[in-house]
Parts: structure tokens; sequence; C-alpha cells
């Protein structure tokens, strides 16, 4: 279908294209594979736009041969006459003029996503060439640009009957670190935008690989966000039937759906106009109140909460519960420039109402649900005042706040959170050679013995019972659960150092699942790190290397061998193999490999060298780019179903082939 209003006139320009080469970061947030993934959701958020609108009912991403990316859809197709303020086609300006687009102007779209999006001009300046095709009034249209400059004018390359835009673009690898799109990456974010845009199918397409036919995926989900928390609660065990609402007041399309599940952790995600709000904001506040009130007044009129008894608070509502709270917004006002928090002050009370009707009408209807939810806030409510009587009993006077530090710990001197990291070790042996090597003004060391307790199987007093987990919160000294503050941590680098076996990535998981289930803001701050420690040191007489993967291992054993091959592994520096040619055997040089299992195996000059030196040291920074994604690959691996564990174990098998035992 195509507008016959939209044109130039619907495009406002608000200020020229000015430095995005030069400090890309401003503009996408990194360089790196996040930024280039960035550069796609621009692109297609267009044509989600286009489908909210509802102009488009179909977008093609292609991941081509040739390095290109390119997003087709069959909405209205950019405009292409002349624009007043510009003097450039509508398409030009689009392409060209940073935040330009037919979401400033008040008549291309009523619902948006990108309203503060850096939009397709900051992708045509990272880009070293953007060709765009439009389809409009019978014709295709097309402009070329390299490196964001113009290549040509706007001219007509056919006819045709089809409608829409096509937007092919090639990252510049002058910009970024890396120009290879993660698939499964550009699958979750396109399945997630098909399951919030009912009506619309999304097809995704790779060609890269030359041997292979092209691999082809297709979403279109008519159930809404009924279907995503469907798909979400996979691999868990329902409670509850699937709660689902779909409403529109003063121009606020609201759509909620939830089920509980028998786990002890909630999956709760909140858009604003198909933008995921990782921090929340008014349209949570609106169904997290409408929650709470509603359950605790169905429970006290069943009788399930006796007189004298307090009422359920929000977090005894949170365990086992998925829910997605979608909102469209004419004017949405976010909290910052990533988006990330929803500001309108009227969402709320229409998410409250629309929400609160429905829940009420649902339990009053469906009373088993009723019962098992209630039981199972009941259940959660128990175990939060055994976890606080635990809190108070074992750890007294104040201890988890960080007045008695564990034995254990060797802290650091400094006082600055900022200055202060804190290493978590696998075991005694281990510790003892990082103290021993560490900077003590910055650098505190905490032992773990054995295998923590596995916190995705484990209500909050069970968690607070074990003494290895404790020592840790009392370090962090952040607190946990309903006392968690993460401005008091005392250490703004926590680093996971572990062993380089089967037991050390077990135990680097194990420690992983406590802070995604338990210290996800941490995780957030970026204050949750894991270490790199060699696996190998070459050695050829006095001279020694460190190898961090075992092709970097083959470059030095080459190097030190003076480029002879095949060198094999020695298992004594008085070994010597020969290597026979068709003239004369030739004696490789004296090369002795150390393979490192264990943290505890490295003295602690080697510790402070290789793996705990700020100016030599590796690290690898911990972040949640996809909760959806995050979320269930803790429940696959650490939940209590046993077949979608081994199913993953399975699938991904081949990746660990080669993991010491």
């Amino acid at each position: 279908m195509t507008d016959q209003n939209y044109s130039a006139s619907n495009i406002q320009v608000l200020e020229g294209l000015e430095a995005v080469r030069k400090r890309p970061g401003m503009y996408i947030g990194s360089t790196d594979v996040r930024g280039l993934h960035h550069l796609l959701w621009e692109i297609v958020d267009n044509s989600i736009d286009e489908a909210m609108a509802g102009y488009c009912n179909h977008i093609v991403i292609t991941l081509q041969k040739d390095g290109g990316i390119a997003v087709l859809d069959n909405g209205r197709g950019i405009p292409v006459d002349v624009h007043a303020k510009t003097g450039k086609s509508a398409l030009e300006t689009v392409l060209t003029v940073l935040h330009a687009g037919g979401k400033f102007g008040g008549g291309g779209y009523k619902v948006s996503g990108g309203l503060h999006g850096v939009g397709a001009s900051v992708v045509n300046a990272l880009s070293k060439k953007v060709i765009a095709q439009v389809y409009r009034d019978g014709k295709i249209y097309e402009q070329s640009f390299t490196r964001g400059a113009v290549d040509h004018e706007i001219k007509t390359i056919g006819n045709t009957e089809k409608i829409g835009t096509k937007i092919t673009y090639y990252p510049d690898d002058e910009i970024f670190e890396t120009l290879e799109m993660n698939m499964e990456t550009v699958y979750t974010r396109m399945r997630q935008q098909a399951y919030l845009t009912k009506g619309v199918t999304i097809s995704l397409i790779d060609e890269r690989k030359e041997e292979h036919t092209p691999i082809r995926y297709r979403f279109s989900f008519e159930g809404g966000v009924a279907a995503y928390v469907r798909h979400l609660n996979e691999p868990k065990t329902a409670v509850s039937d699937i709660i689902s609402l779909e409403t529109i007041a003063d121009d606020i399309s609201v759509e909620v759906a939830l089920q509980y599940n028998d786990s002890f952790t909630d999956t709760i995600l909140s858009f604003t106009n198909n933008i995921y709000t990782s921090e929340g904001g008014t349209h949570m506040t609106g169904f997290r109140t409408a929650l709470t009130r509603t359950i605790n007044q169905y429970a006290r009129e069943k009788g399930y909460l006796k007189e004298k008894e307090d009422n359920l608070t929000a977090d005894d509502m949170k365990e086992g519960l998925t829910a997605i709270i979608a909102v469209r917004v004419p004017e949405p006002q976010f909290e910052g420039q990533t988006k990330s928090k929803l500001g309108n002050s009227e969402v709320r009370p229409i998410v409250e109402k629309a929400f609160s009707e429905l829940f009420s009408a649902f339990l009053e209807e469906h009373p088993n649900d009723g019962k098992a939810i209630v039981n199972k806030c009941l259940l959660a409510a128990r175990a939060r005042i055994a976890a606080r009587a635990a809190r108070d009993t074992v750890i007294r006077k104040g201890a988890l706040e960080g007045l008695t530090l564990p034995g254990k710990l060797a802290d650091c001197s400094s006082k600055n959170p900022a200055d202060s990291e804190i290493f978590i070790v696998e075991g005694d042996s281990a510790g003892g050679s990082a103290k021993q090597g560490r900077n003590r003004e910055t650098q505190a060391i905490l032992p773990l013995r054995g295998k923590i307790l596995n916190t995705e199987q484990a209500r909050m007093d069970k968690i607070l019972a074990n003494k290895e987990v404790r020592n840790l919160i009392i370090a962090m000294g952040t607190g946990i659960g309903e006392t968690f503050d993460v401005s008091k941590i005392r250490y703004h680098k926590i680093v996971i150092m572990t062993d380089a076996d089967v037991d050390g990535l077990h135990i680097r998981t194990l420690i992983m699942t406590l802070f995604y289930r338990y210290f996800k803001p941490i995780i957030d701050e970026g204050y949750l790190y894991i270490a790199n420690p060699p696996l190998f040191k070459i050695s050829k007489g006095k001279q020694a290397k460190y190898a961090y993967s075992d092709e970097e291992r083959d470059t030095i054993i080459a190097e030190l061998g003076g480029g002879m091959e095949p060198i094999q592994e020695l298992e004594s520096e008085n070994d010597e193999p020969e290597e026979e040619t068709e003239e004369a055997k030739v004696k490789v040089p004296k090369i002795s490999i150390q393979r490192y299992k264990g943290l505890g195996e490295m003295n602690p000059e080697q510790l402070w060298e290789t793996t705990m030196d700020p100016t030599k040291r590796t690290m690898f920074r911990v972040y949640t780019e996809d909760a959806e994604k995050a979320d269930r690959i803790f429940t696959t691996l650490m939940g209590e179903e046993v077949l979608p564990r081994r199913k993953f174990i399975e699938r991904h098998a081949v990746h660990a082939q080669n993991i010491d035992i």
C-alpha cells in the first residue's frame, strides 16, 4: 500500500552530519562487533517503523557474499522529491544529514522506535559503500555513496510494480575492528522484532558461505508477545496459563503477556516502540504496581493471606515470572542516549489500569491458575523471610555489609573502588601464588574452595547458607537481595581467575550464574571480568615466551625454531627430535613446552607477569548483549532439566574437542 501524503515535506532536518567518522563511538557505542551490528539495527528499525505504521508487512535481510548487508522492505519507499530546506532529494537528505527522517516531522510516523536514533546517515558515514534503491511511483530510483559522500545524483534505473526501499551497505574496514557479522546475533534480534510486530514477516538470508546454498530463516508470529512468552518459557515448567492483553488508550498501545514457571528467577522484558528498555521505566512501574496490588487483593479475598499476615512484596511476585510489557508511544521520552529507560509519565496509569483489570478478571475466571500463582508467591515470601533470618543469624553485626571481612580474603590497601580489583581464585594453591605475586596496593585475592553452590537451583536462604558464596558477598560489600546496593561495591574490577580445565570452566560458570541471577547490576556496570592466563610456556635456553592459544603456541615454536617445520612438542628439554629430509637430517633446536592446566603450576612471578600485571595482561569483560539469550543459556546449562542440557552439549561438542579433562 502507499501514502500519497508521504513526501519530502515530512522529512525534518535537525542538524548536519558532523564528525561521525572521526568519533564513531559517540553514535554507535563502539567500533567492535557490537557497533558493527548496530549499523544493521539502525537500518532495520526504519523498516520496522514502516511496519508499525501499517505500511510494511515484509522485511528481508541478506548477508551477501561480497560483504554487503542488504535490507529490503515493502513499505512506502523513502520519498525522492526535493526537500525544501536542503535542496536535495529526500533520499539523499535521509542518508547524508544527521537526525533527518520521517520520524521527526510529525507527519511521517505516529509511532517510531528511532526518535532519538542516529539513523541511516550514520550508517552511510561508517560504510565504505552504500547503495540505496527506492521502489515507488512505478519506478526504481537509485543513488550510491562512498564513505558518506554522494557518488551521483538520484537517478531512475527502471520500472517496477513494487513499492519499498532497499539499502545495501558495506561496513568500512577503516572504522570497524571486524567486519564479520554474527548470524546468531542477527537471528536472535530479528526473531525478537517479529514477536513484537504482529503482522510482519522477517526473512533472513545468509549467502556468505560459497560452498553452501544460502541459509534462510523466516519469522512471523501472529501470537505477538504471548508467543514470545511461550518461547521464553520453553525450557521451564509452567505453573499457569499465559495471560495476555492488547489495548489502546490515548494513542498509546499496550501489549502485556505473562506466565509463571517453577524457576526461582524472573525474566521480565519491557519494550517501547520495539526498543528494549533494559532499565524499565514508567511502563514497567505501571505493570509492577498492578501485579502487586492485584495478587495481594486476590490472596486476601480468597483467604490465602491471613488477616495478620503482611502483604506479599513485588520481589515475592517476581520469582518464576516471565513477562513482556510492550508499549507504543507517539512521542517517547527516553532517559539517556541509550534509550534504556522510558520516562513518559502518562504511560504508567494506562498500563496500570489496563493490566489490573485484565489480571483481576483472569484470576477470578481461572481459580486453579490463581491458586497456583499465589502459592508460588507465598513460597517466595517464606524463602525471603528465611533468607533474612539467615542473614541476621549467620552474618551478624552487619558483616554482610563489609564490617567483618572473611579471613581468606587478602585485601588490598587502597580504599578507592575505582583503583581496586579482586581476583576470585580457584583453590588455596593458586590463591597462594596470587597473594605473593599481586600488587598489594590495588589487588585483593579471595580463594574459593571447590565448586560453589549452583544458584540457578537455589533460593536466597540456601545461597546465604553457603560459606564460599557468603564470603564473596561480604568481600564485595554490595549486600544481596533486598539490601543489594551496587554503589557500595568495594572493587570496580571483579576478576574470575580459574584453571583452564573442565573443573575450572565449571567453577567459572557457577560464579557467572551467581552474578547473572543475583548481581546483574555489577555486570551492567562493567565490573565483572574473566582472567586470561596462558596455556603454554615455550622455552629455548634462557628465552621463554607464553602462548594463550594453540595458534600462538605454534607461531612461537616456529619463531624459536628458526622456522623449521614440523616441530613436535618435547617431553623434556634434552630431547632433540630429528626431521628427515631428502638431503640430510636436520637438528631441531631444543625447545621445551609446558602446558599449564592449573594456576598453581605457575610461580608468583609468572602469574603476575602473564595474568595479573595491568600493563601486560589480557582480560575479558563480561556483558549481557541479549537478555533473552543469556537467560535461556543459564537455564539450559544450570537448570534442573537434563534433556535441554544434553541437546546443547551434543550440538556444541565439536567446539570442545581440545578441552583438558
